[in-house]
């Protein structure tokens, strides 16, 4: 029998019963296969690792501990959090890791996407083994895998997971939730009692903002991307498109326009405005907005976001765009 291959026998889980029978399966079977050992997990905030840890919490309690890498590229509070969802409201043993400064000098006049991608990719491998290392008696390394992972690309996650570790750091691994599909994973969230803005959190790149500052990443224009991005969220949310739009963001392209602010011409940046629909992503359509929701954020992010001028909106549907720029 295939070790990753879904048992064809196993129900789709689509309500909170079927949740919770799934996690009491879980929990005994977390407890059998770690024993009395210790278990990690790189925690990056997705509904994929938070679910994976909310499990372990409850099945083996100080025996997990979780590594939580700000590299500077993530949303406007996200690692606050983490910090507050898992050690202060679950009590979870955490260790945070500013590397803030180690990503971004390491990203300094890098332009190329994929360039861009393995500095990320293998800075975070980096920090992460080098926190590992500083523990005893670890044995397993849990991780957020999910099938569509499994379906796409083997059996190791590579985006927030660490399948990549050095040979010194050989972990046995956990993967409570390797058979189950995105909005399965949500239900099961759900039903643990993780917050909805980290349940229903929409799809994040692996390089998190490093994709969406686009072209070399500079720490001013990296932070309009950050500001922007919390105000269409912010403006989505009042609008009552949370959850009805799958995913939507804002870009800060490397390149500037002539504008004028308070009276005084300027030379500043544009954010461009991405929301798009999709069932697979395979595909996507660009969402339709009410042009006086679109008025009410490009006010916002030219008032309250430095360094910035002008909004754009990108109504290009995939094809022929991708759903992200980078």
């Amino acid at each position: 029998m295939n070790e990753n291959k879904r048992p064809e026998t196993m129900e789709r889980i689509t309500t909170p019963q079927l949740a919770e029978a799934f996690i009491a399966e879980q929990l005994a079977a977390l407890r059998e296969q770690i024993g009395d050992k210790k278990v990690l997990l790189a925690l990056s905030g997705g509904v994929d690792s938070s679910v994976v840890a909310a499990l372990l919490i409850k099945a083996v309690g100080s025996q997990l501990t979780c590594v939580h890498v700000n590299h500077g590229l993530l949303r406007k509070g996200e690692p606050e959090q983490v910090i507050r969802v898992f050690r202060e409201e679950l009590g979870a043993i955490l260790i945070y890791v500013d590397a803030v400064d180690r990503f971004l000098d390491q990203l300094a006049g890098v332009a190329d996407p994929e360039k861009k991608r393995k500095i990320i990719g293998k800075e975070f491998i980096d920090v992460f083994a080098e926190e590992a290392r500083k523990l005893d008696g670890i044995r397993f390394l849990a991780q957020g895998t999910i099938y569509p992972d499994i379906l796409e690309s083997g059996p190791v996650k590579s985006h927030h997971n660490v399948g990549g570790l050095p040979e010194d750091l050989d972990f046995e691994l956990v993967e409570p939730v390797k058979f189950l599909y995105k909005d399965e994973v949500r239900v099961v969230g759900k039903a643990l009692g993780l917050p909805d803005s980290m349940v229903y959190r929409q799809p994040f790149p692996g390089p998190g903002l490093g994709v969406r500052c686009v072209g070399a990443i500079t720490r001013d224009r990296l932070e309009a991307v950050r500001e922007s991005d919390a105000i269409l969220r912010e403006e989505f949310a009042k609008a009552g498109l949370e959850g009805k739009v799958w995913q939507y963001f804002t870009i800060v392209p490397d390149f500037k326009s002539t504008g004028i602010t308070d009276g005084l011409r300027t030379y500043d940046w544009p954010v461009v405005i991405r929301a798009v629909n999709t069932v697979d992503a395979v595909t996507a359509e660009v969402a339709e907005l009410d042009f006086g929701l679109v008025q009410r954020i490009v006010a916002r992010i030219t008032k309250e976001v430095k360094g910035v001028n002008r909004v754009l909106w990108d109504v290009t549907p995939k094809p022929s765009g991708t759903i992200e720029w980078e």
